[in-house]
């Protein structure tokens, strides 16, 4: 079992979550994290399940006008600074089988707030053939560059700790 988690970030805190949920699934199957602007066209043949996320930006996935609003926001370079889930997501293809796929973002905590892209990812891997193994999932942040809400992290844990217990409960035996 491998799974390959795919991740947008501007601040680092969607990043952040990325890797918390990365530790979480690699106590179950092997995982690889990659940064969305590297990452590959599709995922390879031998990926079981596929997680993606990215941060909520005007109560959706990222734009290019958005994302160039995010770098006036930090005298930091953005960690994604080509390329987004949006456009990777448009370019994917077709899934050639049954493959499994989990959503994630982060947002602000303004829960009354309306939008996700998480749901805007889920989507998206629905329309392109992914089965979900997972409702979408957000994890918050304190204002638009962070930091992270205490404890988001760990949950974000938890979840990827889920996701790799419940992939390899089902595999086939010998997998």
């Amino acid at each position: 079992m491998r799974a390959l988690i795919v991740y947008e970030s501007m601040f680092g805190n969607t990043r952040n979550v990325a890797e918390a949920i990365a530790e979480g699934l690699a106590d179950h199957v092997a995982t690889d994290i990659v940064e969305v602007g590297v990452a590959p066209a599709q995922p390879p043949a031998d990926v079981d399940l596929l997680v993606l996320g990215g941060p909520t930006h005007a109560m959706g996935l990222t734009r290019p006008k958005t994302r160039a609003d995010a770098a006036t926001k930090t005298s930091e370079p953005l960690v994604s600074r080509g390329d987004g889930v949006r456009e990777w997501l448009a370019a994917l293809p077709q899934a050639d089988q049954d493959r499994a796929a989990a959503a994630f973002d982060t947002r602000i905590d303004a829960r009354w707030m309306p939008g996700s892209a998480a749901h805007g990812i889920a989507k998206r891997l629905r329309r392109h053939g992914y089965r979900l193994v997972a409702p979408a999932q957000s994890y918050y942040v304190d204002d638009m560059t962070g930091p992270l809400k205490a404890d988001e992290l760990e949950r974000a844990r938890r979840w990827g700790s889920r996701l790799g217990h419940d992939m390899a409960a089902t595999a086939p035996s010998g997998s």
